[in-house]
């Protein structure tokens, strides 16, 4: 995949001022609502084993029988068939890993939960992290990598902030919008905005608290720009519990449809599987970028 808007690849070299302009830009033409062609609900990363529990760790989906590209949605179908098969979104996991000043960029591309593709490509970085400025650190390599596809993916799901953004223009927004691609942000900790509700106690597997805007974003302020959401859950959470996932939209997709969808990618994890085996990979080709191959 190529940019479809050449104008917004991320450029180091710009001030801050204009990078933070560009950024507000790429939220103009950014479209935080459904926009694209594939069910949502036909989404699916790999099926679980009976027995496995959420956190044991015991078992990996690696081992387990994959279904192919298509994958059924329990007979809801047009025709009322409850045979009928829907074929699944391809989608793509993005991820990065470092070594020294260059930047490894990862995709890992799936289909009803088998890996059909993966590239990486690696690049360096040439400015230090900025905390919303990750885009002009991290964007070339991950575009870079987009280059490397064979396969054109439907969904990107990116490790980082789409619209959780202090301009609405996360690393999720700021690929989906460059390649017109329909894109979810997956994040680990909260760049910014109000969630809803208290997130000081845990919250149980499932759950999702709305992340509105507050006066640190260009949003009108009590916009949904995304949601905390819980993929997984210890038993017994008040001695021991996982931290919840924030995801936002990236590019045509909805706040609600972005939190479905990764919904459904979690497979036993805390991280939806397109990201999670992206990170895999990443290490992976780090070892061997830092080995010097």
């Amino acid at each position: 995949m190529i940019p479809v808007r050449p104008e917004f690849v991320p450029d180091a070299s710009l001030s801050r001022e204009e990078m933070e302009r560009l950024q507000r830009d790429i939220a103009d033409e950014a479209v935080f609502a459904d926009d694209f062609a594939f069910d949502p609900e036909a989404v699916a990363a790999e099926t679980r084993d009976p027995g496995q529990t959420a956190l044991d760790g015991q078992t990996t989906l690696d081992d387990r029988t994959e279904s192919g590209g298509q994958t059924e949605l329990d007979g809801r179908t047009e025709s009322g068939d409850s045979t009928r098969r829907v074929e699944s979104p391809v989608v793509a996991g993005v991820d990065q890993a470092f070594v020294g000043d260059r930047a490894v960029s990862a995709i890992v591309v799936s289909q009803g939960g088998e890996v059909i593709e993966r590239v990486h490509a690696v690049a360096p970085t040439e400015i230090p992290y900025i905390p919303g400025l990750l885009s002009f650190r991290e964007g070339g390599a991950i575009l870079a990598v987009f280059e490397e596809l064979s396969v054109e993916p439907d969904l990107a799901v990116v490790d980082g902030s789409g619209r959780i953004h202090f301009r609405q223009a996360g690393i999720a927004t700021h690929i989906g919008v460059t390649l017109d691609l329909p894109a979810v942000g997956v994040a680990k900790s909260l760049l910014c905005g109000r969630p809803r509700e208290s997130l000081a106690d845990p919250l149980p597997a499932g759950a999702r608290v709305a992340i509105e805007a507050d006066e640190s974003v260009t949003a009108p302020e009590g916009t949904v720009i995304g949601h905390a959401y819980q993929s997984r859950q210890y038993p017994n959470p008040e001695t021991r519990h996982v931290n919840p996932l924030y995801v936002s939209p990236g590019h045509r997709v909805s706040a609600e449809t972005a939190t479905d969808i990764v919904g459904r990618l979690c497979a036993g994890y805390k991280l939806p599987e397109p990201t999670r085996r992206a990170d895999s990979y990443a290490d992976e080709v780090k070892a061997t970028v830092r080995d010097g191959s």
